[in-house]
């Protein structure tokens, strides 16, 4: 088991089959709760079942330390959760899916802008043709007919420009820290403000066990463990043992994970769904790394 765990491949795609279909799972979700309410249980949920691991790394860390594990889960593990419930009241789950598909593109253009790492010309040329298939997707899908639409699908891409910062604070700023004690420290700091934000909420004061409740309370729950806790630690782990733009390519099977539960719980798949998808998926081609070391030695 260490050896799959040091294995990006299937890092790669156990990540990219579990948030793949975190997408379906948010919209299955929303049924019985609200986006708030979505948001902060996840983050919650995970911080309660890993925070006998994360309080001893808390404490442990330099403040240094600290401040960038705040950061990358703010950004990472926090505002994120929030973010996929509220866009997904008026956005499909499969579109969500595409478009989350962006932040490779993000991960490129942050990391020239604010850590100085330059890209080489087809790079650039790929997070051009990226953001034009997202362009084009947003244009002719179905939030263009509704300009309240279109702010929720730009949701979306704030939530995928808010994963790129994640994952290049954790490759620049904290590449040696292990992904479990990272995992843990960022979803029990961040539990304390989701834990506030649920008592706001009408959670406990309104709470009815209702057949709707039940069912969603199902899907958030496996949403939480399996979709927040455990694939974002091995995501963690994946950029660490890779870099950024290679963990953010989970992109290219992301959204067909999306689209087939989209698909086969309903949703229209319309041509333009393909074509902005295909633009997307040859600009994260063109700003893959040509050469990674598979054998890279896990972080301590």
């Amino acid at each position: 088991m260490a050896k799959l765990l040091n294995n990006r491949w299937f890092l790669f795609i156990v990540i990219s089959l579990t948030w793949g279909s975190s997408f379906i799972l948010v919209k299955k979700s929303l049924l019985g709760f609200s986006p708030y309410e979505i948001g902060a249980i996840r983050v919650a949920i995970s911080g309660l079942l890993l925070g006998f691991i994360g309080l001893p790394a808390i404490f442990k860390m330099p403040r240094k330390t600290l401040f960038w594990v705040i950061v990358a889960g703010f950004f990472g593990n926090f505002l994120p959760m929030f973010l996929f419930p509220i866009a997904q009241q008026k956005v499909s789950s499969s579109l969500a899916g595409i478009l989350d598909a962006l932040f490779p593109m993000f991960v490129l253009a942050f990391g020239f802008l604010f850590f100085g790492i330059k890209s080489r010309w087809s790079q650039v040329l790929g997070a051009v043709i990226g953001f034009l298939g997202a362009a084009s997707l947003i244009y002719f899908s179905e939030v263009n007919t509704d300009s309240s639409q279109f702010w929720y699908a730009m949701i979306v891409v704030l939530a995928g420009a808010s994963y790129g910062i994640n994952a290049l604070v954790i490759k620049e700023k904290i590449p040696n820290l292990s992904s479990i004690k990272l995992t843990a420290a960022v979803f029990t700091f961040w539990a304390i403000p989701s834990l506030v934000i649920l008592f706001f909420t009408d959670l406990f004061q309104n709470f009815e066990w209702t057949p709707e409740r039940t069912e969603a309370m199902s899907y958030l729950g496996f949403l939480s463990i399996f979709g927040t806790a455990v694939a974002m630690s091995l995501y963690y782990k994946l950029i660490q043992n890779t870099t950024p733009v290679f963990a953010s390519s989970v992109s290219y099977v992301l959204p067909i994970v999306a689209v087939i539960w989209g698909v086969l719980d309903g949703e229209k798949f319309t041509f333009w769904y393909l074509i902005g998808a295909v633009l997307i998926a040859i600009g994260i081609y063109l700003i893959r790394e040509k050469k990674i070391n598979p054998y890279l030695p896990p972080p301590k």
